[in-house]
């Protein structure tokens, strides 16, 4: 199934409606008996200004769709292109930059550095990049975090859906390109899981942020203008505008193939 949105224009780049797509994705693990195909032939596209849901069964290669989009792993075949980049020929050195200065990262263990404070780990990546942070926009991405009156405080000084929003202001603060989010309720409980989806969601919605999350729960779908599905590698469907009720029922499907199988 293809979902790109992409513009071409005449020098063959990608236009401003898509920051990040595959064409023909591939991805295989082992040989022989051993040989396990996670992704086949995958095409795919995310939109800017989009929040776009990943979901599939255990084994579906949500995960693994993720990673290699984000450039975390090697394909065996396909292209893959962050904005006008085509990604899965970069040397590692340029690909380390183009992680660093376009994605954005939110996992399921927050990442923070416990030595720091919040505002220091929002601001690493940039400090590491020897980048100035736009203290306007900075500003805004805190106030939409709402975490002002924490920014001196420890990691071990926050709770849990606190220190997954100081993650979730780090990735945004470099204004990357597209942001990646893999489980980043996981950790956390349906009040501070709630908080979290709600400010990602906000960040699309008021920021022009572009969010791509693989989640297992149809409620932190149901935050998300669409859901992709996964099954056996492939994308088999997808939902506009979901709702954890439609969103439940779609899973429920996969359960009962795989009981019929």
């Amino acid at each position: 199934m293809s979902t790109a949105t992409a513009e071409t224009s005449a020098d063959g780049e990608i236009g401003s409606a898509t920051a990040a797509r595959a064409t023909g994705l591939v991805k295989v693990y082992g040989s022989g008996e051993t040989r396990v195909t996670a992704l086949d032939a995958v095409d795919v596209a995310f939109d800017r200004g989009r929040f776009t849901a990943i979901m599939g069964p255990s084994g579906s290669g949500k995960s693994t769709l993720m990673h290699c989009v984000a450039g975390l792993d090697t394909t065996t075949a396909g292209e893959v292109w962050i904005g006008d980049t085509e990604i899965t020929r970069l040397s590692d050195k340029r690909l380390t930059r183009l992680r660093r200065d376009k994605i954005g990262f939110i996992f399921q263990a927050f990442n923070l550095l416990p030595t720091l404070t919040a505002l220091e780990n929002i601001t690493l990546p940039m400090n590491l990049a020897g980048r100035t942070p736009d203290k306007t926009w900075l500003d805004h991405v805190i106030d939409t975090v709402g975490l002002a009156d924490r920014l001196a405080h420890r990691p071990a000084e926050l709770s849990g859906g606190q220190q997954q929003r100081v993650a979730c202001a780090r990735a945004l603060a470099g204004r990357p390109e597209i942001i990646f989010a893999d489980e980043p309720t996981g950790n956390l409980d349906s009040r501070a899981g709630a908080q979290v989806l709600e400010f990602l969601r906000r960040s699309v919605d008021e920021l022009g942020q572009t969010i791509v999350m693989v989640t297992h729960d149809p409620v932190a779908a149901a935050h998300a203008h669409r859901v992709l599905f996964l099954a056996d590698g492939r994308v088999v469907d997808e939902i506009s505008d979901p709702t954890a009720d439609a969103v439940l029922k779609r899973m429920t499907r996969f359960d009962t193939a795989g009981r019929r199988s």
